[in-house]
């Protein structure tokens, strides 16, 4: 990852520079996507709501939204489970495996002028006629920009979208590999080169592993494989690191007189410590011959016991003083509430375009004075935001300043 400079803006301001670019969605639609069997929607450029019942679908508008970005979306859900049932799947809660979908939107940018976005699901015909139609290796996800197909790396270069969802809100008490997960996202905002980069790692430590579990002898098939992970490793551990010192510098200002409580944030782990102390080529030659030194100790283990597999992200309530894994639940989302902010701006200065957000029941566990809050910094950031709940009262402030709809059964009403 090439080194971010942060602008000094974020030293003084949480205003965002002139050259900053609005990026939004100008209309979506879908076909076969969960619970719309057919939409087309038009929105504004600036903030969403989207209103309705438990399982109307508002989360699933979020979620074809998600993936205009590189990867699974804010569920992280197979792509043969998006279908819905119409389109040959199961008729288990409307989606299933065996059928296609199709997310296309049109993005409004003074970057790139409109872009037309689609993204679907390939299923070839070997996968439908499988003798076990289970097993779904021959599903993918395609896109096309413009009409033209294109690697799914390439759509953080028209749009960044980041997201918060209350599947998140145990992330600060939860696994060390939701942390990982999260950091990586929140890096890959920057840096869309990172997610290949932790793909070859893992594939690279997959190899290593069955070299190991097979008493294989071949020393230099070995370190092909130790040497391709030591460099990974490095640079994905470096690319972590430097998110955080951006991060670190950029959370102060938008946090709007402390009605979001300011995150310090770490990363621990074998590789990213060493950073701190070493340059990268050193560190990289530090990794390579760790593995090659601990071959037999990981042979025993069944698995690598050390890498940036094993990382993990520490945050903390820098006012407090106290981990945030100790805080109270209505703080550990004021905490996260506040990062992804924090987040969003920086993405904005880092890459001169608005991110858009989606912000899935963002309002019903936050007290009035921070949902003023939340609702201040977003019209500081000028982004698209996405809002979702099932009380509408909660966004009365934003009566005349944003866009509503009313969700069931996968269609939308404009309440204009």
């Amino acid at each position: 990852m090439s080194a971010i400079i942060l602008p000094a803006e974020e030293k003084d301001s949480a205003s965002l520079s002139s050259s900053v670019q609005k990026v939004y969605v100008r209309q979506i639609a879908l076909s076969h996507y969960r619970n719309y069997k057919s939409l087309k929607q038009a929105f504004s450029a600036g903030r969403i709501i989207l209103t309705g019942l438990n399982g109307a679908g508002k989360t699933n508008l979020l979620e074809a939204l998600s993936l205009l970005s590189p990867g699974r979306g804010l569920r992280r859900a197979a792509y043969s489970d998006i279908s819905s049932a119409e389109s040959g799947g199961s008729h288990n809660n409307n989606i299933g495996p065996g059928g296609n979908f199709a997310v296309s939107a049109r993005l409004a940018s003074s970057l790139y002028g409109d872009t037309q976005i689609g993204t679907g699901l390939i299923v070839s015909p070997s996968a439908k006629n499988a003798v076990f139609p289970g097993k779904m290796e021959s599903v993918s996800r395609r896109v096309h920009i413009n009409g033209a197909v294109r690697p799914a790396e390439i759509l953080a270069e028209y749009c960044r979208i980041i997201w918060l969802v209350p599947a998140q809100d145990g992330l600060f008490i939860g696994p060390a590999g939701e942390r990982r997960r999260f950091l990586d996202r929140l890096v890959l905002a920057l840096d869309s080169s990172h997610a290949r980069r932790v793909i070859d790692y893992e594939k690279a430590m997959r190899s290593r592993n069955r070299l190991l579990a097979d008493f294989a002898a071949d020393s230099h098939w070995f370190e092909a494989i130790e040497a391709q992970m030591a460099e990974l490793g490095t640079a994905i551990a470096a690319a972590r690191q430097e998110i955080m010192r951006c991060l670190g510098a950029a959370t102060k200002p938008l946090l709007h007189k402390g009605s979001f409580p300011q995150a310090v944030l770490m990363v621990d782990g074998l590789l990213e410590n060493r950073l701190q102390q070493q340059a990268a080529i050193d560190v990289e030659d530090f990794f390579y011959h760790y593995l090659r030194e601990n071959r037999e100790k990981d042979r025993l283990a069944g698995r690598s016991l050390e890498g940036p597999h094993r990382s993990d992200l520490l945050v903390f309530h820098k006012e407090k003083n106290m981990p945030a894994s100790l805080c109270s639940t209505g703080e550990q989302k004021a905490l996260l509430t506040g990062l992804i902010l924090s987040h969003a701006h920086l993405v904005a200065e880092l890459t001169g375009m608005t991110p858009i957000l989606l912000l899935d029941e963002i309002a019903a566990h936050l007290d009035e004075g921070r949902r003023e809050a939340l609702f201040a910094i977003l019209e500081d950031l000028q982004a698209q935001a996405f809002m979702t709940g099932t009380d509408k009262t909660l966004f009365a402030a934003l009566k005349e300043r944003a866009e509503f709809f009313h969700v069931k059964d996968g269609y939308l009403q404009s309440e204009a």
